[in-house]
């Protein structure tokens, strides 16, 4: 791909009109480039047979259509779990994942290469930062996987930003992503599909309340204080639990809408019927639910997932206290489905 040449799904329908008008071509035009990108799900400007040939032409010249070369896919649970690690232009990988389940096919998107945070459950974390994913690279995960599924006559119908990365660290693009994926002229996924995670980046949080959107939220907890979390998540230094609670709080006066938890447990670190008392006191009176997550194996880590007895008792305190609780089955364990596990693997081979 010649240097230079513009994702034309780093732009939004605005940017993309304001593109074609200064070409000097009819503002029509910019609708059906759209309707092509994210309706027809089309990877080839020559496809466009509904634009004239000028403007083709005048396309693959200046632009591209954002299309991520795949490296490699694997599959696990009888098919219904899919990752595939793609190549951006500047040779640069990062992971997506299809999960199919009886209703709904649910796409985890990464909004990084790499992160900085170094949780200690991540293998993202371990491989450091390398940058952010602009709107484009966000928004070609999704239209990847959408492809694939529209050849079975099934779409897309949710959206996770639980992938590679941090994404209230790169949320202009996330947004953005977010914007042109819900835009009814094209791939028209309701907002109310999406749901953004985050180790607690409170400016995030608050600027997603503020949005009013319907977005969902998740927030990877994994512990009930702070002295634990500091050393889980590194994050929580910057912004301890008090603070990330109220952003929580902001979140649902705001929207209307749960937050989910996500808890990862670890064997002998965070999995006591302790901890699990002082996770519902924390979360009392919040409109919340919990998924509790065994962890993921990851080599040469210290932790190990916990023991599912231990799942279910820290389950059965939660409950009791009146906090809705499931446990997140692991998906695509076989295929080293955890955020940065197959770029790691790839790297080292």
């Amino acid at each position: 791909m010649p240097p230079g040449r513009a994702n034309l799904l780093d732009l939004s329908f605005g940017g993309l009109s304001r593109l074609v008008g200064d070409w000097g071509q009819p503002r029509f035009r910019a609708a059906q480039i759209w309707q092509w990108l994210y309706g027809a799900l089309t990877t080839d400007i020559e496809q466009m047979t509904n634009l004239p040939k000028e403007l083709r032409s005048r396309l693959k010249e200046e632009t591209h259509p954002g299309e991520l070369s795949p490296v490699a896919t694997t599959a696990a649970d009888d098919g219904l779990t899919e990752k595939v690690l793609l190549r951006a232009l500047d040779g640069q990988t990062f992971e997506a994942v299809l999960m199919r389940y009886a209703e709904r096919s649910t796409v985890c998107v990464s909004s990084q290469i790499g992160c900085p945070l170094a949780c200690a459950f991540c293998a993202t974390g371990k491989q450091g930062f390398v940058r952010n994913l602009t709107t484009g690279e966000i928004s070609a995960q999704v239209l990847h996987f959408a492809r694939r599924l529209r050849a079975e006559g099934l779409r897309v119908s949710n959206v996770v930003f639980m992938g590679m990365g941090e994404p209230m660290l790169n949320l202009d693009a996330v947004w953005q992503a977010i914007l042109n994926l819900n835009d009814r002229q094209g791939f028209a996924l309701g907002v109310r599909r999406f749901t953004i995670s985050t180790a607690g980046v409170v400016p995030g949080i608050k600027r997603l309340a503020d949005e009013q959107s319907g977005v969902g939220l998740a927030i990877s907890l994994h512990a009930p204080d702070n002295d634990l979390r500091d050393r889980l998540v590194p994050l929580n230094r910057h912004y301890p639990l008090e603070s990330l609670m109220a952003a929580g709080r902001l979140y649902i006066e705001h929207t209307g809408r749960r937050i989910s938890f996500e808890y990862a447990l670890a064997k002998d670190v965070n999995d006591s019927e302790a901890h699990a008392e002082r996770t519902a006191k924390l979360l009392r009176g919040m409109l919340c639910h919990v998924n509790l997550i065994p962890l993921n194996p990851l080599a040469g880590s210290d932790y190990e997932p916990s023991p599912w007895e231990r799942v279910l008792s820290f389950q059965r305190v939660l409950v009791k206290r009146c906090i809705q609780t499931t446990v997140r089955l692991r998906r695509g364990g076989d295929i080293r489905a955890g955020c940065g596990q197959l770029r790691g693997l790839h790297a080292a081979g």
